[in-house]
């Protein structure tokens, strides 16, 4: 395949923000990835680009069911709860994603019509 998807899974620090009251709880919010933006229109044909969406948002103590949290992310809540520097809060992470077609030119110039797995965040969730 001519090119990779790369993403990372962090937990951003925001101190303005640290207030669990001034955070909103962790959910999916709209991205829209434009490859024409990204440089990319010269060998992607199609689509133009697609709506991606991202997670963000806090896993606070106590997670609340909507959150879609792991058992492990309910305990690691409960122990930062505790013990605030014994470890970090959950990150608020995809749970669900859905898979893409692209149509390409490869570096032979073929078109290629490939399904890319992973690409659009369908649900989030604490991890």
């Amino acid at each position: 395949s001519p090119f990779a998807f790369c993403f990372s899974t962090q937990c951003p620090s925001n101190p303005e923000n640290s207030s669990s009251d001034q955070r909103q709880a962790c959910k999916k919010h709209e991205l829209y990835v434009s490859f024409r933006d990204l440089g990319w229109q010269d060998w992607i044909i199609a689509p133009e680009g697609y709506a991606a969406y991202y997670c963000e948002g806090e896993c606070a103590f106590p997670l609340n069911s909507y959150m879609n949290a792991t058992n492990h992310a309910i305990v690691q809540t409960l122990v930062h709860f505790i013990n605030p520097e014994t470890v970090p809060k959950p990150c608020c992470a995809p749970t669900q994603l859905n898979a893409i077609s692209v149509l390409y030119f490869d570096d032979s110039s073929n078109v290629i019509l490939k399904k890319y797995r992973n690409m659009v965040v369908r649900a989030c969730g604490c991890h």
